[in-house]
């Protein structure tokens, strides 16, 4: 047969590795039949053989020798003296295999053919894709920077699928560079313009319990049980951990000896502060725990709101509170509770002071409530701090604070 040359098409065959081979062939015998019915009405008495390693195909016709005249079915039967004069030692009642030349069908339809050939593959290579990726959601990979853009970055896996690595989903300090290998967790698998994207995450908290599955036996075994994580990327992150077996610390084994075991992960997450408590359904306890590394003095609770009001002392407070509000806001995210925050100066010489909702009619309300969401809910409280760490802490320009510092300053002068 005059082969036609497919090898464009059959390469995209050896490219495609994770299909499998009787899937290929199968679609290449599915296109080819199409091709026959088109032209002869009917596929039943052809074979394609499909060699995809060569990158070329046979069509063979497959036909029964009868008497001359006997033909009733030209496509399964054909008469003896048309096939003696293919191969002069054939007998009727034998089959006679003859190969069809590929070019007789046209070369629009060849054409056609190899169009949809290419296009089968390429779906196949993308269900594949969806697949791979689609069993991966939650696991950690490794892959290569390939492109860096302002929005996202583009990653190959070892097999060159292209990834996508979000600025939404990258730690606010994260830099990388072309040829850079990085680790994330396979977060979804979208469908645009009917082609697989796959996005991976490093903000995501199942990125730190992999992290975590990876550097302590005890949780990747089943004896240690991540209970939740929250985080804020880059800055901080709470894991609540329980162990099944009492003889196990799981807080003890999440850490490590001297810290072996956290480092790395903190130094993966671009040193992200990482609190690790054991888990406790005492709600007062949990809370307790989530606002390490403050020291509660004492708590009400109400459970109906899933309210607490904790008190601590002046110098806790800020500690509880955190950099830009990150702990207390953790601490909420963890237990499911609000969580209010008050200075406790039970004990201590009392000053005269004034509560800042007696400034209601000279501050707006909202400012007071910024005031009150980092723990100064007096106006002593408030002028305690610089006018620096007030702008740090809380959503309030410079101005605003001064003229509130003012306000308040004025009030004792008066006193």
């Amino acid at each position: 047969m005059a082969s036609i040359n497919l090898i464009e098409a059959f390469q995209e065959f050896k490219e495609a590795e994770n299909i499998d081979r009787p899937t290929m062939m199968k679609v290449v015998e599915d296109v080819f039949k199409t091709l026959l019915r088109k032209k002869y009405g009917s596929d039943e008495n052809f074979d394609v053989i499909v060699n995809a390693e060569k990158g070329d195909l046979e069509i063979m016709r497959r036909r029964t020798i009868v008497d001359d005249g006997a033909v009733q079915d030209p496509l399964a039967e054909i008469a003896y003296s048309d096939a003696v004069k293919i191969e002069p030692d054939f007998e009727v009642g034998e089959e006679l295999y003859e190969e069809v030349n590929i070019l007789d069908f046209g070369r629009r339809a060849i054409l056609a053919a190899k169009q949809t050939l290419a296009s089968r593959i390429s779906d196949l290579k993308k269900n594949v894709l969806v697949k791979k990726y689609g069993d991966r959601i939650g696991e950690i990979i490794s892959a290569e920077v390939y492109q860096v853009w302002k929005k996202e970055i583009l990653l190959l896996d070892e097999e060159s699928n292209e990834l996508i690595l979000p600025k939404s989903e990258q730690i606010p300090q994260d830099y990388f560079k072309k040829g850079e290998n990085i680790r994330a967790v396979v977060k979804k698998v979208e469908l645009k313009n009917n082609s697989p994207v796959i996005i991976l995450s490093r903000t995501s908290p199942s990125f730190l319990a992999k992290l975590l599955e990876i550097e302590v036996p005890e949780i990747f075994d089943g004896l240690i049980v991540i209970k939740k994580i929250v985080r804020e990327p880059g800055e901080r992150a709470k894991v609540a951990v329980e162990s099944y077996d009492d003889r196990i610390d799981p807080v003890g084994a999440c850490v490590g000896m001297k810290g072996s075991r956290i480092h790395g992960i903190v130094r993966e997450l671009k040193n992200e502060n990482i609190d690790v408590i054991n888990w406790t359904n005492n709600i007062q306890l949990l809370i307790q725990r989530s606002l390490t590394p403050a020291r509660i003095t004492s708590m009400d609770i109400d459970s109906e709101k899933k309210q607490a009001n904790v008190y601590l002392k002046p110098d806790q407070v800020s500690l509880a509170i955190g950099k830009k509000g990150v702990n207390i806001k953790l601490a909420q995210e963890l237990t499911g509770h609000s969580i209010d925050v008050y200075r406790d100066t039970e004990g201590e010489p009392q000053e005269f002071d004034i509560d800042l909702e007696e400034f209601s009619d000279e501050i707006e309300t909202w400012i007071i409530d910024e005031f009150k969401r980092i723990g100064c809910d007096t106006a002593r409280s408030v002028l305690d701090l610089t006018p620096e760490e007030l702008e740090r802490r809380t959503d309030l320009e410079r101005e605003t604070i001064d003229e509130v510092r003012k306000v308040l300053k004025e009030e004792f002068e008066k006193e």
